[in-house]
């Protein structure tokens, strides 16, 4: 198992592609248990520079009902990773450890996980000069932390939640 790092890489339209690749077969393996799939994280959001792991989202109208994904979901390469700390959401990833391709996120449909990463990634892609301070931002973490993936994420968060309270005063 190799050590995960912090790389940061030009943004792309191949994410996008990849991301259309890859949920195609999320709904064809989950059926209809799975509401809605949405493109997330810093992939989604053009222009800016991201780790070129693709994120998704898949909404579930009951979360506890996420047993019911592991096995069709481990035919198209998804692992289930129990994240306890996650209770809002359950993890899936797909590639080798540390250098993994795709992150699937599960969480319940319309709820506040689900919410709030949409309010993110809408603001960013309505606001250009936000994108760009995030960007700024993770370019800095990511020289800093380059060897310690978990504090990358970490200290992007109060950014994350600053920008998701500006998005629920601006769009709720």
């Amino acid at each position: 198992m190799s050590t995960p790092t912090v790389q940061l890489s030009p943004y792309t339209e191949e994410w996008a592609t990849k991301y259309q690749y890859e949920k195609n077969w999320i709904v064809n393996a989950a059926g209809n248990e799975i509401s809605n799939v949405e493109h997330i994280g810093s992939t989604s959001i053009k222009g800016l520079k991201a780790k070129p792991i693709i994120d998704i989202m898949a909404g579930i109208d009951d979360l506890s009902r996420t047993e019911i994904l592991i096995e069709p979901l481990s035919k198209i390469d998804f692992e289930y990773v129990p994240k306890p700390e996650l209770a809002d959401r359950r993890f899936f990833r797909k590639g080798l450890w540390g250098k993994g391709t795709c992150h699937l996120h599960i969480c319940e449909f319309q709820g506040k996980e689900w919410n709030e990463k949409l309010l993110f990634r809408d603001y960013l892609r309505k606001h250009p000069q936000a994108a760009e301070e995030y960007a700024q931002l993770k370019s800095e973490l990511a020289v800093k932390y380059k060897f310690d993936r978990p504090a990358y994420t970490e200290h992007k968060e109060p950014f994350i939640r600053k920008i998701i309270q500006r998005a629920k005063s601006d769009f709720l």
